[in-house]
């Protein structure tokens, strides 16, 4: 018990347990996996050197060493909620906020944003909008934005945003000189955009890696943000998801959505930041504004 202990998020994980008897309902209580409430007991054990709970197959009993811990823990957490309370007067809606997202998501949700700081005009955005994929345990973002697969770091909140698809569009000249589609299948003399580099993130274009042949793809641009524009041009037709698409209405689709294309969007934020009074003020808002433009990311 002589070792110095300074991580709270140990301590304040071994109080949920004590607290609430099992791993599971203390992850439950902390929005986190239970392994990681595992290597959280295991690690402060080892720091002080002592065994802080009985493992019973009806769950955790604190030992007295625990019982001691859990005891100062209480009264810090009563400590941290006086505090909390007052900081939350003050600052809760303040300060910034790091938006992260695919880049092309940048003009569909900067009018969002804009609308989000009116509500909460001391809170300064950031938005960190790239392919690469930014690492919320190491502060590099707030909240993320991801596609397709679920999110499966065990410190991450995922919540589901919406449902999404896309589909091939081009502009109402190219359709009268080259016709829509009936199906994925139906490319015979279509001309395409495509990008620079193989984007394996993405699906629409592991599709036209495997399906369009190279000599069918007449104009290529770095990233999914110079597509409009190409389309708008009558470069060719490509791929977009269909909230893109609502930025350019004048562009036409050459099929309905294939089913094959429909894909989630998952909201995330760390575990440590999820409860701050700005990453709920913010999720919040997304998820309303999102609802209630379902349409623009599954037509009916």
């Amino acid at each position: 018990m002589n070792a110095q202990v300074d991580d709270w998020h140990e301590i304040y994980t071994a109080y949920q347990v004590a607290r609430l008897g099992s791993l599971s309902a203390a992850a439950q209580q902390l929005e986190v996996h239970h392994s990681t409430v595992l290597r959280r007991i295991n690690a402060l054990e080892a720091r002080m050197g002592a065994r802080l709970f009985h493992r019973h197959p009806r769950g955790y009993v604190a030992t007295e060493a625990g019982r001691v811990l859990m005891a100062a823990a209480a009264q810090a957490e009563a400590a941290f909620g006086v505090m909390r309370a007052r900081v939350d007067e003050s600052e809760a809606l303040a300060g910034t906020l790091i938006l992260t997202s695919v880049n092309n998501l940048v003009p569909y949700l900067t009018p969002l944003l804009a609308e989000f700081q009116r509500l909460h005009p001391n809170i300064r955005l950031e938005y960190a909008a790239d392919s690469r994929i930014f690492r919320l345990e190491r502060g590099e973002a707030h909240v993320g934005i991801r596609s397709v697969s679920r999110p499966k770091d065990p410190d991450y909140v995922v919540q589901h945003l919406t449902r999404a698809t896309g589909t091939l569009y081009a502009s109402r000249d190219y359709l009268r000189r080259h016709g829509p589609m009936s199906t994925l299948e139906d490319i015979a003399g279509h001309r395409f955009i495509g990008t620079t580099q193989p984007r394996p993130g993405s699906m629409y274009m592991r599709w036209m890696e495997q399906k369009v042949p190279a000599e069918q793809v007449f104009y290529r641009v770095q990233d999914f943000t110079g597509f409009i524009p190409a389309l708008q041009a009558g470069l060719g037709c490509g791929a977009l998801s269909c909230w893109h698409a609502t930025l350019a209405p004048e562009l036409q689709p050459l099929l309905p959505p294939p089913k094959e294309w429909a894909h989630d969007l998952w909201l995330t934020s760390h575990g440590d930041m999820h409860r701050s009074a700005k990453v709920q003020a913010f999720t919040r808002f997304l998820k309303d504004r999102i609802a209630e433009r379902r349409t623009d990311f599954m037509p009916d």
